[in-house]
């Protein structure tokens, strides 16, 4: 029997908006986003868990809307006025709570942005009245931010999710893994990337790559489902 020799080639995920599904689950949060230019007050919370799809809809945002991106902790080590010049994506605002010269960074951002006629997108895992921001007057401001949620994916949603994911690895299950990883995996999308990284491991050098056998296998490694007699 051959070998079949796999080489570590890095993940290179897709971003554009082709590469984005669109289901029930997270179509309000896009139409959201779409609406950009008409956006109250210029600005909107994207917020979702991890693995969400929040980075991947902010990349599309920004090459439509020709912005830039930047972590919020990154803030204080930019020019806030360039900064300023163009619509801008900030990202994981809430884990800058505390940071004084992050959120003072970002309070200025804000109202120099906006004050420019751009639009600022902020994107966190949660609302902001959960971000325990410090500064009462960026606090304020961002409470009365519009917010678009990406909501818990369903099955259509979970399945396309698990396609790209393996698509960006270089991996080409067999047909019936992707809906075996649908019934029994957890519904998130942070799981659908643990559960494909885990796999692309586990598939190194088996001649039949990833089958449903490794998926069952792989599922009680990460603990997500039990041992069972038959599926």
């Amino acid at each position: 029997m051959a070998l079949q020799l796999k080489f570590d080639i890095p993940a290179r995920p897709a971003l554009g908006r082709g590469d984005f599904y669109v289901t029930q689950s997270n179509a309000v949060a896009i139409g959201l986003v779409d609406t950009w230019p008409n956006w109250p007050n210029g600005k909107l919370a994207l917020v979702g868990p991890a693995g969400s799809g929040k980075t991947h809809l902010a990349h599309v945002w920004c090459g439509d809307s020709g912005g830039r991106m930047i972590a919020a902790r990154d803030l204080d080590r930019e020019s806030v006025p360039m900064l300023a010049t163009a619509p801008i994506c900030v990202e994981e605002v809430d884990r800058i709570a505390g940071n004084r010269a992050a959120e003072e960074a970002l309070f200025h951002l804000h109202n120099l942005v906006l004050a420019n006629g751009h639009s600022l997108l902020l994107t966190a895992a949660s609302p902001p009245a959960g971000w325990q921001i410090t500064l009462p007057d960026l606090a304020s401001r961002m409470a009365g931010t519009t917010v678009a949620k990406l909501a818990a994916p369903d099955d259509i949603l979970l399945s396309a999710v698990l396609a790209k994911l393996f698509a960006d690895r270089q991996i080409v299950p067999m047909p019936d893994v992707i809906p075996y990883l649908v019934r029994w995996m957890p519904r998130s999308f942070e799981a659908a990337g643990q559960v494909v990284a885990h796999l692309d491991t586990e598939a190194l050098g088996t001649p039949k790559g990833v089958t449903r056998s490794l998926a069952r296998t792989a599922l009680a490694d990460l603990e997500f489902r039990e041992e069972t007699a038959s599926d």
